[in-house]
C-alpha cells in the first residue's frame, strides 16, 4: 500500500444529458433525460514515481479520469484514492475568484492545492516573478486576460512541490517564452521522480515520457501495459 500513488476501484462516472426540447417519441423511449457513461467500472493502480499515459479516441473518458484523480469531479460509484499532494494542469483557473486580486488568488488557489499559508508567503515573490503578471498582481482577477490567468495558475501549480502531477496535451500556456519556462518546470518534475499521469493524442510524446499506458475505449479499459507495445496495438487498430 505504501508504494501506491493512485487507486481507482470500480469507478463509474455517469452524466445526465438534459434535452431542451425532447420530442414525444424521445420522451416515451428515453424518459425525461438521457444517461451518458463517461467511465464504466474502471479499476487501476499507479505506483509512486510511475509515469503513466492514457490514450484513446475522443470521448473515451481520458480527461474524465484526470478530473476524478484531481478531485474536480466525483465518481458516480466506486472509489478514487490518492496518496500525496495532487496538482492538475488541466484546469489552471479552477479556484480563482474574479473579484480577488492576483495575490489574493495565489493564496486561495495555493491553499486549495494543499499548501500552507506560510509556505505560500515564502514562495509568493517567486510565484509572481515566474508568472510574469508584474504590477497586475494587485489588480482584480476579472481584469486579467485569459493568458495572464493561465500563467498565474501554472505558476502556483509549479511551486506546490507536488507528489502527483496530472497533465494533458494542452498543458502549454502563454507566449513562447513562458511555454519554454513551463516545459522546463515540467521536465524538473519528471527528473525528480514525481508520479505523472498524462493524457495525449501524441503517441510519440506518450512513448517518450511514459512507461505504462492505459488505452480507453468507450469508457472502459481496452488494453494496458508497456507503453510501446500498447501504443503499437493502438495504432494498428486504425489500420484494420
Amino acid at each position: 500500500m505504501n508504494d501506491l500513488a493512485i487507486r481507482l476501484s470500480g469507478v463509474t462516472k455517469r452524466y445526465t444529458i438534459h434535452h431542451d426540447k425532447p420530442t414525444l417519441v424521445e420522451k416515451l423511449i428515453n424518459g425525461k433525460n438521457e444517461a451518458f457513461y463517461a467511465l464504466k467500472d474502471i479499476t487501476l493502480e499507479i505506483k509512486k514515481g510511475e509515469r503513466v499515459g492514457i490514450i484513446g479516441p475522443n470521448g473515451s473518458g481520458k480527461t474524465t479520469i484526470l478530473k476524478l484523480i484531481a478531485g474536480i469531479t466525483a465518481p458516480t460509484s466506486g472509489k478514487v484514492k490518492t496518496y500525496g499532494r495532487v496538482v492538475s494542469l488541466i484546469d489552471l483557473e479552477a479556484g480563482f475568484h474574479p473579484e480577488f486580486t492576483g495575490e489574493q488568488n495565489v493564496f486561495l488557489n495555493g491553499m486549495l492545492l494543499g499548501m500552507r499559508k506560510d509556505e505560500i508567503s515564502k514562495k509568493l515573490r517567486r510565484i509572481i516573478k515566474f508568472s510574469g503578471v508584474g504590477k497586475f498582481i494587485d489588480a482584480p482577477m476579472f481584469t486579467y486576460s485569459e493568458g495572464m490567468k493561465l500563467r498565474l495558475g501554472f505558476s502556483v501549480v509549479a511551486h506546490t512541490n507536488p507528489d502527483i502531477i496530472l497533465l494533458d496535451e494542452n498543458m502549454a500556456v502563454g507566449d513562447q517564452d513562458f511555454r519554454q519556462k513551463s516545459f522546463a518546470k515540467i521536465r524538473e518534475f519528471f527528473e525528480s521522480g514525481k508520479t505523472v499521469v498524462m493524457v495525449s493524442h501524441y503517441m510519440e510524446l506518450i512513448q517518450r515520457i511514459c512507461k505504462t499506458v492505459y488505452w480507453l475505449e468507450k469508457g472502459k479499459i481496452k488494453d494496458f501495459g508497456n507503453a510501446r507495445q500498447v501504443v503499437s496495438r493502438y495504432k494498428k487498430s486504425f489500420k484494420v
